[in-house]
């Protein structure tokens, strides 16, 4: 609706993971290079995690435009299933027949040996990528480690890349997962874009989308650190509520003003009023006045159980009576 208004050539806030539109932080470099190199390695199993929103498929979209042409990949982007099910949609992906009644797991792992076996003879490298790992269960992980032990005397014969919330780590934590764990090799977590970097990454976005002007003044900036904590996901869909209260009022740039009305509209009013640098502080005092009130509690217990100086010297003035003891001479007589 404000292309137009504006002269941009697409939509340069779409939450879409167009690898077009990835802002290459030093972040995303890093991330990249862990991926390719899980790519390209024989490591056995390569995990990216990060927080909802901060990148991690636009970095795999990135990844799988830069595929070697003797590599195969498998891309399962819905983890929800079971371990025939797995298996089923790894045939899919790499174009394996098999029967569709099956529901033996032998038999699909013995088609995906021989396709693997096959792939090796032809110098062809196989790659296994998941999205949303965090959703596996434990017993499709075990399925997917036993998938690695395919391998010959020199190399493994399927790499695998995880991408995955920080829940997939505390899940490879598990006991029953210990034996997958060890065989990841390498790890990368995914933070958020740091308040300097923000400025760049909508530049750049405005930019891809024929746009060189700013649009999106500091101060505004700064605000939209302060309401996104730098995520890409929450950033893409405040800019683009906020083009659209710009186009609306018919100014040319995105003001604090309107990008506060428009996390009234994201997130609703208390989020959009809320920064998280707000909500830190917030908690902090909390936990101030939590840990007073539990001294003051402590001191009053204390004082309560303490006896008064009064009381004190009270005690000690109290003199007790003592009753004359009668002589053997008082009792004759």
């Amino acid at each position: 609706m404000y292309k137009d208004y504006f002269g941009l050539k697409e939509d340069p806030f779409s939450i879409a993971p167009d690898p077009q539109f990835l802002y290459m932080s030093a972040r995303h470099r890093e991330a990249l290079a862990h991926l390719i190199y899980g790519m390209k390695s024989d490591s056995g199993f390569v995990l990216l995690t990060g927080e909802v929103g901060t990148g991690k498929t636009t970095v795999c979209r990135c990844l799988l435009g830069q595929v070697p042409e003797n590599s195969e990949i498998a891309f399962i982007l819905n983890p929800k299933l079971s371990v025939v099910e797995l298996l089923a949609t790894i045939c899919d992906e790499l174009a394996i027949v098999y029967p569709q009644e099956n529901s033996s797991v032998k038999v699909f792992i013995d088609l995906i040996n021989r396709y693997l076996l096959d792939a090796h003879s032809q110098e062809k490298q196989t790659v296994l990528i998941i999205d949303e790992a965090q959703n596996l269960s434990v017993d499709v992980l075990e399925q997917i480690r036993l998938l690695t032990n395919l391998e010959t005397d020199k190399r493994k014969l399927l790499q695998v890349i995880m991408l995955g919330q920080p829940e997939l780590n505390h899940m490879l934590e598990r006991q029953e997962l210990r034996q997958l764990a060890q065989r990841v090799t390498a790890r990368y977590h995914l933070e958020p874009l740091s308040k300097n970097e923000i400025g760049a990454y909508l530049n750049h976005r405005l930019a891809i989308a024929g746009v060189e002007r700013p649009l999106f003044p500091a101060a505004t900036v700064a605000k939209l650190y302060k309401l996104t904590g730098g995520v890409p996901r929450l950033i893409n869909l405040l800019c683009d509520r906020g083009l659209l209260g710009a186009y609306v009022r018919s100014v040319n740039i995105v003001s604090p003003a309107l990008l506060t009305e428009a996390a009234n509209e994201v997130f609703g009013p208390k989020r959009g009023k809320k920064s998280a640098g707000d909500n830190f502080w917030q908690w902090f005092w909390v936990a101030v006045l939590s840990a007073l009130l539990v001294v003051g509690i402590y001191f009053l217990f204390v004082l309560v159980r303490q006896p008064s100086p009064e009381n004190s010297i009270e005690k000690q003035n109290v003199v007790v009576p003592i009753n004359p003891v009668e002589t053997e001479v008082e009792k004759q007589n």
